[in-house]
């Protein structure tokens, strides 16, 4: 659909969510600070006593609130704040000035606290910075008090508030009124007011520079929290739009939503990662809609195959880094071009054995200013330190030296520029060649983590081409070598401690479920239609029953056997299960 590009804003997507309200434009009173002198010193250190004594209560009761509303994990960020307060260093430092400086102590407050958030400003690390609103509104509050004003909060219900900025303690006293999302000028990703957005589950777009300006009182509003878009004033078809797409997400099969914020955790309590793979061009809200724990698997190359070219840099880091912000808090693994093989090669080259030939690492490194390219795209959209990145079709150490050499390059460039860019990043393979799974316990020493590809592992492992329809029968996600394979990589892997997911189709093949489970695979990343399915699977399993199962299979010969005697491990345990699952399966 092609939307009227006047009336759309841009910003940061914060918190998921869609939906269609009136505006309601929250404006913040700016206090007049004075720098004259005073004449009694004592009763401005005994103002700032009492101001200081006040703001510690309307911290604890909106503590209380926040309790209720969000449980005690996500409210500590009130005690965090209440604790600044009483801290003796801070207030001694006030109640001195104020003796020796003789100024009124709203100005004192002012600027002595302004001291700690230009610290923070100055920082390097990104959320750093978005801790200083926090303290901006310690500050704020204390000054309201010391001259005796009332903190306002009072808004109208049910509608989207626009702000310059949203405190922690507004997103939490603007629940009392149903508000339907937050807009705002300023305000990132990692700041408290987003992730208390996310956990009351309402939409908010932050950092949308211009909103304030262009917004007004009562306008109707479309608020995006999947894309980071803002509607203002929508037409008839933009507003249908998005209704059919609010009740698209809304018919969501309601006992798998119900999962959707629960962990996968085994009957036994054996718990688990469900991830997404996802093309960079599909819609991120259905990853999210269905509970996903981030995004195992980022084919970058569908970049290549929308543009027909090679994106640039910055069109890269958009993409990425409008992922991380997404995904946020979860992680988001991006995997290098995956070019060659069955992927068309963006050149006018024939090879007689492609699946064989140059493809995946191989090619990347004889680009290496296209690999560079991509490499400090991912590092520029690492700055929230939720990215990882990892490399394709990789079968010797050398091509992880090689590839290691060119990320300290690119960080180093990164650095001439003054770019930022989470200099920790992880950094996996895909472990997809028989040499890589044999060769675990090395690779292991120089890299973060593992990633298995089962479709091109089981199709090299079998000496299969799993696009040949002519021997496509061959082709067995279930054959006891597949099995085997993957036991001798996850024991590997334990050795060096290095984990290892599983992001291949087999990872979402419900008859697999209980075998990738008894293997010891803690991380699945599969299509995100199927992470509903796959985490009431779990739920229902036994990892010492999955177990017990894995050791039969290894010990038998065929694929039809162990297909057989998994059917028969389902059946065994719960037969209405079973029905559901593999009827949703098929439909």
């Amino acid at each position: 659909m092609i939307m009227k590009k006047t009336n759309v804003l841009k910003g940061i997507a914060t918190a998921p969510g869609i939906t269609i309200a009136k505006a309601f434009l929250y404006r913040k009173e700016i206090e007049s600070i004075s720098s004259e002198e005073i004449n009694d010193i004592a009763e401005a250190q005994i103002s700032l006593k009492e101001a200081i004594e006040k703001s510690k209560k309307e911290l604890g009761k909106i503590f209380e609130l926040a309790v209720k509303k969000l449980g005690e994990k996500r409210a500590a960020i009130f005690e965090a704040q209440m604790m600044i307060l009483e801290d003796n260093i801070l207030i001694d430092t006030l109640l001195n000035r104020i003796d020796k400086e003789k100024k009124a102590p709203e100005y004192i407050v002012h600027d002595e606290i302004t001291k700690y958030q230009n610290l923070m400003n100055a920082s390097t690390e990104f959320y750093m910075k978005e801790r200083s609103q926090d303290i901006e509104d310690i500050k704020n509050r204390i000054i309201r008090n010391l001259k005796n004003k009332k903190w306002k909060s009072k808004i109208d219900n049910d509608v989207i508030v626009v702000s310059e900025n949203v405190t922690p303690a507004d997103t939490v006293l603007f629940t009392r009124a149903n508000v339907k999302g937050y807009i705002t000028n300023f305000g990132g990703i990692t700041s408290h007011a987003a992730i208390l957005a996310r956990s009351l589950r309402i939409p908010a777009v932050l950092g949308v520079h211009e909103a304030t300006a262009k917004i007004e009182d009562n306008d109707l509003i479309i608020l995006d929290g999947y894309h980071g878009e803002i509607i203002i004033n929508p037409t008839e078809k933009q507003v249908e739009y998005y209704q059919d797409k609010i009740e698209r997400l809304a018919t969501f099969d309601t006992e798998l939503l119900t999962l959707r914020d629960e962990p996968a955790v085994t009957i036994d309590g054996q718990k688990y990662i469900i991830q997404a793979n996802l093309d960079v061009n599909e819609e991120i809200e259905f990853v999210i809609q269905n509970g996903a724990h981030g995004i195992g698997l980022v084919r970058t190359e569908q970049l290549y195959n929308v543009l027909e070219n090679f994106p640039d840099e910055e069109t890269q880091f958009k993409e990425y880094c409008d992922l991380a912000n997404k995904l946020y808090p979860h992680s988001v693994t991006i995997r290098a071009f995956d070019i060659g093989g069955d992927k068309v090669l963006p050149l006018d080259l024939k090879e007689p054995n492609p699946m064989l030939g140059w493809r995946g690492i191989r090619f990347l490194l004889d680009h290496q200013n296209l690999f560079k390219t991509q490499i400090k795209a991912i590092l520029r959209a690492s700055v929230n330190q939720n990215v990882k990145f990892m490399i394709p079709m990789v079968s010797s150490i050398a091509e992880v030296n090689k590839t290691k050499m060119l990320i300290d390059e690119c960080k180093k460039e990164l650095e001439e520029k003054g770019l930022k860019f989470n200099p920790n990043m992880e950094f996996g393979i895909m472990i997809e060649v028989p040499s890589a799974a044999l060769m675990i316990r090395d690779f292991g020493k120089c890299v973060s983590f593992f990633s298995v590809g089962t479709n091109d592992l089981i199709q090299y492992l079998l000496a299969v081409d799993r696009g040949n329809e002519i021997v496509s029968s061959s082709y067995q996600e279930f054959h006891p070598a597949v099995i085997r394979a993957l036991e001798f990589m996850v024991h590997e892997a334990k050795i060096t401690n290095t984990p290892m997911n599983i992001c291949g189709e087999m990872a979402a093949d419900h008859y697999a479920v209980p075998i990738i489970i008894g293997l010891g695979f803690h991380a699945l990343s599969v299509n995100a239609s199927e992470i509903p399915y796959i985490k009431k699977i779990i739920n229902n399993l036994s990892f010492k029953e999955c177990r017990v199962l894995v050791k039969e299979c290894l010990k038998l010969t065929t694929e039809d056997e162990i297909k057989s005697r998994i059917l028969k491990f389902y059946k065994e345990r719960f037969t209405e299960f079973v029905d559901k699952i593999f009827e949703n399966n098929n439909r």
